[in-house]
């Protein structure tokens, strides 16, 4: 068994035994049990607050950034007139309206889009790629002079997804550039999701980003993800996991030392090149290039903020019961994430020029994100309690009787932090998409959803997922539906 299969099995364990831990430790260790369960609160407390503060302060500096003229800034740094911008938007049988309207937000951009080379990834699988894009291209003819599409077929090794269709892109895309006679060292690329609405800012932003930091060729930027654009429409059980998954992508921007790149990202087509662009073999794509280039480069990547919304569909269908489903398959897919940690954890192993470290906090960070992705749940919701259910006697101890009180005080803290999500929420998400005055109050009592929620829309495609990965049967890229 290879060191990879090794730990793909070791991680899987690890998280089901976590989730097991309080039921059999309940009836053999208790008092341990108790210890520990009280311990993850405290954690919990902490993140919680750390998180919100995080959340808080990057939606001011966001409102902040709405207000500046980037494009001015990025006028007054050196070699402005040399930037140009690489926009490659995977996609594959995606409706034409959503491609219409990331198109449309690139020719809202006010830097200026001679210097945008844009190119829709298409696969040559579906049928009529061809036509769709060349119809788009004629749409946009006026306002994005240089949009370009490919064809990726598929070869023999390569896995069907987002990274094998935007490396094959990238590589098309570079050619292009250097037939151009475009400088690489001065062109960023930018990875977009079919689905990516950027600030009209984005790129005069980025182009300022680029230019003013010294260390340009190692480092990724980043916006402030946000589920918004059809967040008023949809049930629910998915607005709650939209809204979470906004504010939490919004809180990252501030918390440099955990930030990673994923979605829709930017980085030089320099960096991009030195490391061999995306990889094909894997369905993973923006974690993975980000550590890809991190280890290749001995350590010296980070990711910078550009504090700027870039809005994205929360996962919807046609009825309540199928956008719960492709919800559950979007967060499974997300979860799949942890089928990375293995080779990240490998590359950790086999890379001793980085600082110890350096290297251990930054995958120790995303390895635990991941390893209790299905854990949080039912220690957070179901912890406290089990040892005086599964073990009457323990119920009798002093122990056992403070357990519940204890926990249940510090996690009733913790729905403090839960009001500034819901305050940052209602304040970054757009004015058409936020409720009407008399349905507020029916959007904040969603939130007595969230237990459930938090379990079939969390640790169950979390669990999935973790199982997955342990049995070595791989997922297959499914492609999020779009309404």
């Amino acid at each position: 068994m290879s060191l990879i299969r090794l730990l793909e099995v070791a991680i899987g364990l690890l998280s089901i035994n976590f989730i097991l831990f309080p039921f059999w430790g309940s009836l053999i260790i208790p008092d341990l049990v108790a210890y520990l369960i009280l311990a993850f609160d405290i954690l919990w407390f902490y993140k919680s607050a750390a998180s919100a503060a995080a959340a808080f302060n990057s939606h001011r500096q966001i409102e902040k950034s709405k207000k500046i003229d980037w494009l001015t800034k990025a006028k007054m740094a050196a070699d402005f007139e040399k930037v140009h911008h690489l926009v490659i938007i995977p996609n594959a049988n995606e409706p034409v309206s959503i491609l219409r309207r990331t198109l449309a937000s690139l020719s809202a951009q006010n830097f200026p889009k001679e210097r945008l080379l844009v190119v829709l990834a298409m696969e040559e699988r579906e049928a009529g790629a061809g036509e769709k894009a060349e119809s788009l291209q004629k749409e946009f003819s006026a306002t994005l002079p240089n949009l370009f599409y490919t064809r990726h077929v598929l070869k023999p090794g390569e896995v069907i997804g987002k990274s094998s269709n935007e490396a094959y892109a990238g590589v098309w895309a570079d050619e292009k550039i250097r037939q151009l006679g475009i400088d690489i060292d001065f062109v960023t690329v930018t990875t977009a999701d079919c689905d990516a609405v950027l600030h009209p800012q984005y790129f005069s932003y980025l182009t300022y980003a680029f230019l003013t930091n010294p260390n340009r060729y190692r480092r990724f930027w980043q916006g402030a993800l946000v589920f918004y654009n059809n967040i008023a429409r949809i049930p629910s059980p998915a607005r709650i996991v939209a809204i979470v998954n906004s504010v939490w992508q919004i809180a990252q921007l501030s918390r440099r030392d955990r930030l990673v790149n994923i979605s829709t990202y930017s980085l030089s087509l320099r960096m991009l090149k030195e490391v061999g662009f995306w990889d094909t073999d894997v369905i993973p794509e923006d974690y993975r290039i980000f550590f890809k280039c991190y280890f290749k480069l001995a350590g010296t990547v980070a990711v910078e903020p550009l504090f700027l919304p870039v809005s994205l569909d929360a996962a919807e269908s046609t009825g309540l019961f199928k956008t719960i489903k492709n919800q559950y398959l979007q967060q499974q897919r997300w979860a799949w994430g942890v089928s990375d940690d293995p080779l990240i954890i490998n590359w950790w192993l086999k890379s001793p020029e980085i600082p110890f470290w350096d290297k251990t906090i930054r995958v120790s960070k995303v390895v635990l994100d991941h390893l209790f992705w299905p854990v949080n749940w039912i220690i957070i919701t179901l912890g406290a309690n089990l040892p005086l259910i599964l073990n009457p006697r323990f119920s009798q101890t002093i122990l056992g009787q403070q357990l519940p009180k204890i926990s249940s005080l510090i996690l009733t803290l913790c729905l403090m932090f839960l009001l500034v999500m819901i305050y940052v929420d209602f304040r970054q998400r757009p004015a058409e998409q936020k409720p009407s005055a008399p349905f507020r109050l029916l959007q904040l009592l969603e939130w007595i959803l969230m237990p459930a929620v938090g379990f079939f829309l969390g640790a169950l495609p979390g669990l999935d997922a973790h199982l997955h990965l342990l049995l070595g049967k791989r997922l297959g890229y499914r492609i999020t539906e779009k309404v």
